[in-house]
């Protein structure tokens, strides 16, 4: 399977799983209910977040590569692809996955609000990984969801479903930045290695080139993260100091 699988409505992804649709614009997966599968590349034009709770294999998403540990979390937005090298065998899915359409957002306070949350922007090695209780916290706010989906839809279907895929959203804000806080001795590492670039950056002909100061997307770039990981990592430290 080397072919690229288009995901454009929910029901693909269900397919994929071998689970049932039970809403035309939103599901919940738990893996160990799925039919085992395949790894194959994806290109994304839903939302997804994925809660993966065993190795899946090597992922390339973005520009890097990542071994999926228990407890780590992936935010997919339309027109991402993610790579997974088919190995010719059958997996079991373990762990949770939210999709939802960008239609379900239409016209709710939360689509204006979905670029505010910038860690769907994220490399694979700027995973969100969970503690025990922070996990328990994001499968709760996808079981209420699930939960939900059981109902017949009604007129309060969308607003419910909407306003706990924003609760699950809030919640990782919170658990990133526990991340920022508890990898501090990492992002110092970081920091430090940005200072040293735009000391060489100065000190060389580039400003002259380049017109001035680097951007952010330049500088991102020469420290192998994505533009909005690092322009999150710099804000949270100036708070923190």
């Amino acid at each position: 399977m080397n072919e690229i699988m288009k995901i454009d409505i929910v029901q693909q992804y269900n397919d994929y799983f071998g689970v049932e649709t039970l809403h035309p614009l939103v599901c919940v997966i738990e893996g160990k209910k799925a039919m085992p599968l395949r790894f194959c590349r994806k290109l994304y034009n839903v939302y997804a977040i994925l809660l993966k709770d065993t190795d899946c294999g090597n992922l390339k998403y973005g520009r890097s590569i990542y071994d999926y540990q228990r407890g780590a979390m992936l935010f997919l937005a339309p027109g991402q692809v993610m790579r997974s090298e088919d190995d010719g065998q059958l997996h079991q899915p373990e762990g949770w996955v939210l999709a939802f359409h960008p239609e379900l957002l239409r016209g709710t306070p939360l689509a204006s609000l979905m670029r505010e949350y910038s860690y769907f922007s994220y490399n694979a090695n700027e995973a969100l990984h969970l503690s025990e209780q922070e996990r328990k916290t994001v499968i709760d706010c996808m079981e209420k969801i699930r939960c939900e989906l059981q109902y017949p839809i009604d007129k309060h279907s969308k607003s419910l479903i909407v306003d706990n895929i924003k609760l699950l959203l809030d919640y990782c804000i919170r658990f990133y930045d526990r991340q920022f806080i508890t990898r501090e001795n990492a992002n110092h590492d970081l920091l430090s290695r940005f200072e040293h670039l735009l000391a060489e950056y100065f000190a060389s002909d580039a400003p002259a080139k380049k017109g001035g100061m680097p951007t952010v997307q330049y500088c991102a770039d020469k420290l192998c993260l994505s533009a909005n990981y690092f322009s999150d990592l710099c804000r949270k430290q100036v708070c923190l100091h």
